[in-house]
């Protein structure tokens, strides 16, 4: 009996030669914009249809036709499993998967490109670059001491692959690499660990946070006046995981009395970031479009990673990354 795998329309007709090639006994069924589904070119009714992998691949953001695919998830007879593009599954809609039984696989592909993006930001501002250019611009021969990446210390709240991805590279430049998880278990690109119940008693050592974390009950706003005011005077603070794991007032208020040297945020409360945010004009404050993904490598490890799953479920292997449903907000 075939597995039967959906999948969107424009992602079949990109990765079809490379899901044909792996000779999987499979039936296709894809889906348009709409949230139709078709096998052989033949409408079928959601309703009757049993899908055994469920594949919601980026495209779906970029043609902003999630609701429907989301929707025909739900509207289908019975999923056995979904594999989405999202790290996070703070969305609603994830729990309603969840609850009615169907398995979740979420996304690693985007670990490296926003590794990249934290590393990036973070030496720029520990390095003196803004001073270098100024003194180019105003042709003043000046030498500029700097702070070196080796020998600070970094806090990681979150310990998924994006967090695995930013303590090797810290760890990579000699930084003191901290990670605040659900279990204190280590690493060898983590010097200690610790639980959230920990992260207050590493603060006043921490010369730059990273937020990986997942959004749930327990870490909405844990970032807030207390947060900050245990933390060591002139730290970075950068956030690639959800908006609201901030308190925005006690962040502007941070790095405007020099608590926080600088905040580089990539996430937010509500998104597109309103103009009139103050966050928009803050000198220490960096803002990005949700775009710490958006690496040229990105796409690939998504198409790599259905790929690699499919073949894994197929054979009844282990699949990479399944959540534990209870880990669904």
């Amino acid at each position: 009996m075939p597995t039967t795998v959906a999948l969107y329309d424009t992602a079949r007709a990109h990765i079809g030669d490379r899901l044909d090639a792996l000779g999987l006994d499979l039936a296709i069924y894809t889906f348009d914009g709409d949230g139709n589904l078709f096998i052989d070119g033949t409408n079928v009714l959601p309703e009757s249809t049993d899908i055994d992998y469920f594949w919601l691949n980026v495209d779906l953001v970029n043609d902003g036709v999630t609701e429907a695919a989301f929707q025909l998830v739900l509207d289908c007879r019975s999923v056995g499993l979904v594999q989405t593009f999202n790290a996070g599954l703070d969305s609603p809609i994830y729990r309603r998967i969840a609850e009615r039984g169907i398995r979740i696989c979420n996304s690693s592909a985007q670990a490296v490109a926003i590794s990249e993006y934290v590393l990036a930001h973070a030496l720029s501002l520990i390095h003196p670059i803004d001073v270098q250019r100024e003194a180019q611009a105003n042709r003043e021969w000046q030498r500029t001491p700097f702070r070196e990446v080796s020998g600070t210390d970094w806090m990681i709240v979150g310990y998924g692959p994006i967090g695995r991805e930013v303590a090797k590279r810290a760890k990579a430049f000699g930084a003191n690499v901290t990670v605040i998880r659900r279990s204190p278990a280590t690493s060898d690109f983590v010097d200690q660990s610790g639980t959230l119940a920990d992260m207050a008693g590493h603060l006043a050592q921490t010369d730059v946070v990273v937020l990986a974390c997942p959004l749930n009950a327990e870490t909405r706003s844990m970032v807030d006046a207390a947060f900050f005011a245990q933390l060591k005077p002139g730290a970075i603070l950068i956030n690639i995981a959800r908006g609201a794991l901030i308190d925005d007032d006690a962040l502007l208020a941070a790095v405007d009395d020099g608590q926080l040297s600088a905040a580089v945020l990539d996430v937010f409360h509500e998104e597109p970031l309103p103009g009139p945010n103050p966050l928009w004009s803050h000198p220490k404050v960096r803002v990005t479009a949700h775009t710490s993904f958006a690496g040229d490598g990105t796409r690939g490890r998504w198409d790599q990673l259905f790929l690699d799953n499919i073949v894994r479920f197929v054979n009844g292997e282990t699949l990479l990354n399944e959540v534990d449903p209870n880990d669904v907000p």
